[in-house]
């Protein structure tokens, strides 16, 4: 899809920043966060795994040189804060990101051992301890480590925290394809609806608790008697009913006996069933991480250890059990691995998942591979990558009511667009006051308007985004009605009373844009008189 129509988005910049700005567009709107922070290793925080932002004019928009030029996020092991500083980092993001999950979402927080145990507490006081789920272990390598210097380690973590535990739905991963090919080959007057279905015994394993009233006889069409064993799982009702309608199968051995009911693949309203994800997560590699990224960089290898698509993907797939429309998070998104896997859903089932990526433009060190190969920084490689997994996943066979949106709008977050005063009025001449006319940066297009405009009103920045000529003027329309904009010069009255007769919930023009000061007074007036529920506003 088009920039004007995608609803995924990739956020350039500090994401510290860019969770600020989400915060009134998103606020309890996210359904599911993943994100794979830098570890602390000894590293600085605005590096990757491998990338580091060298450039003095990062460091110094950024805020991280003091006076003297001094690096001001340096985190050595010898650094008495050691610890505390990288916490100080990650909390101030975390506490930020809670507020844009909504009331049954979900956060997923990788980690290695050295900070496991601190990020547990931090995010024990974050999102409460009664909130925590599941500390699952990742076996990350099936291979031995020559470079280790005593045990060889093959586990990370993923931290898996709610919103709310009690708002948190029953979530599942889809049954594996072989595993309904080989379980699931029964078929019924029910398969339309339900699918196949398996097996299983109606009788209670003799770990179930003994209760006397699922101790009963079940009388069968031919007049024979079925006893249990031992007892029956389900009660007397519910069974008769399900002999009733064929959901109970009579199975006659040499001896006796036995009654197996049906377990279909969908339950009674079609939704497909699934099982329980297992705390240790075996299977994925991060040699399986590589192989994705180098299926779409053939020419390098462009970042170090990714994480596996099937990884992300499953996080994903827990949150999707109760929303198949959800808005899916990663605020530290490397090479992109999150915006593949949400590409990878629909192969299979209908999922018109959205994602929001952030990542800071780190610079790719001179000489490293992925500089040969063009990319100059991280950013450069996370939108190229989402560009070729889009293409390939569209190449191939998707489900028909997928939306098949893999586009996605890149923002990058700037100092504000209005120009900044740095002149008190005593300090200010006549002549000054002639070149501050206009309260715009020079540098700024009517889209940098658009957005700002979005951010403050708080719409979403994924809505359709339409531009049109009316009477010679470029006006931008936001989801039809949403939001209505002009940025030119010289909006007269005939422009304000054609759009007013839309009667569009907000509209916004530019301060200094109207063509005279008879139309700036009036054109609340035209809106009160023709569309008087429109929030009118000038920038």
């Amino acid at each position: 899809m088009e920039f004007d129509t995608t609803r995924n988005l990739f956020i350039e910049g500090d994401n510290l920043e860019a969770l600020k700005l989400l915060q009134e567009t998103y606020l309890g709107k996210v359904k599911m966060i993943y994100i794979d922070p830098p570890y602390n290793t000894g590293n600085d925080f605005v590096y990757d795994d491998d990338f580091a932002e060298g450039t003095a004019e990062f460091l110094a928009k950024s805020n991280q040189v003091d006076e003297a030029g001094n690096r001001l996020v340096a985190n050595q092991t010898a650094n008495g804060r050691f610890h505390s500083d990288w916490l100080s980092m990650i909390y101030a993001r975390l506490k930020l990101a809670r507020n844009l999950l909504s009331d049954d979402g979900m956060i997923f927080v990788s980690i290695d051992d050295n900070e496991q145990g601190n990020l547990r507490g931090l995010c024990d006081e974050v999102f409460g301890h009664e909130n925590f789920v599941e500390c699952f272990v990742w076996k990350k390598s099936y291979g031995g480590g020559p470079k280790e210097k005593y045990a060889v380690t093959q586990h990370e973590y993923i931290l898996m925290y709610a919103r709310s535990m009690a708002d948190l739905s029953p979530f599942a991963l889809p049954y594996d394809p072989k595993k309904v090919e080989r379980y699931y080959s029964g078929r019924d007057e029910h398969f339309e609806k339900r699918g196949p279905y398996r097996l299983k015994p109606l009788e209670a394993t003799k770990s179930m608790d003994a209760r006397p009233n699922l101790v009963y006889e079940i009388p069968l069409a031919d007049g024979e008697i079925v006893r249990p064993q031992r007892q029956w799982l389900w009660g007397r009702d519910r069974v008769l009913e399900a002999l009733e309608n064929n959901h109970v199968i009579v199975v006659r051995n040499k001896d006796r006996v036995t009654l197996n009911y049906k377990q279909y693949l969908r339950d009674e309203d079609g939704v497909e069933r699934g099982e329980k994800p297992f705390s240790v997560i075996d299977g994925i590699y991060t040699q399986h991480g590589t192989a994705d990224l180098s299926a779409h960089f053939p020419e390098a290898v462009v970042v170090q250890f990714p994480k596996p698509v099937a990884l992300i993907k499953q996080f994903i797939q827990i949150a999707l059990s109760s929303d198949p429309n959800a808005i899916i998070l990663d605020f530290f998104a490397g090479s992109a691995t999150t915006a593949e896997a949400v590409f990878s859903l629909p192969i299979e089932v209908q999922k018109n998942v959205q994602f929001i990526l952030v990542q800071i433009p780190e610079d790719v060190p001179e000489g490293a591979p992925a500089r040969k190969a063009g990319f100059q920084r991280i950013t450069d490689i996370s939108k190229e990558r989402i560009r070729r997994a889009g293409a390939k996943i569209l190449e191939g066979e998707c489900h028909p009511d997928w939306n098949r949106d893999v586009g996605f709008r890149v923002l990058k977050i700037d100092s504000s667009n209005m120009a900044d005063v740095y002149y008190t009025p005593d300090a200010t001449t006549q002549a000054d006051l002639l070149t501050r006319v206009d309260n715009i940066k020079p540098d700024r297009s009517p889209e940098d308007l658009l957005f700002q405009v979005l951010l403050d009103w708080g719409v979403d920045l994924t809505l359709p985004i339409t531009r049109e000529s009316v009477a010679g003027k470029t006006v931008f329309t936001v989801a039809g009605t949403a939001l209505i904009a002009c940025f030119d010069n010289g909006v007269d009255e005939t422009l304000v009373k054609t759009l007013a007769t839309r009667h569009p919930l907000r509209v916004v023009f530019k301060d200094t844009g109207f063509k005279d000061d008879a139309t700036k007074i009036n054109v609340k007036q035209i809106f009160k008189s023709l569309s008087p529920d429109t929030d009118v506003k000038a920038i």
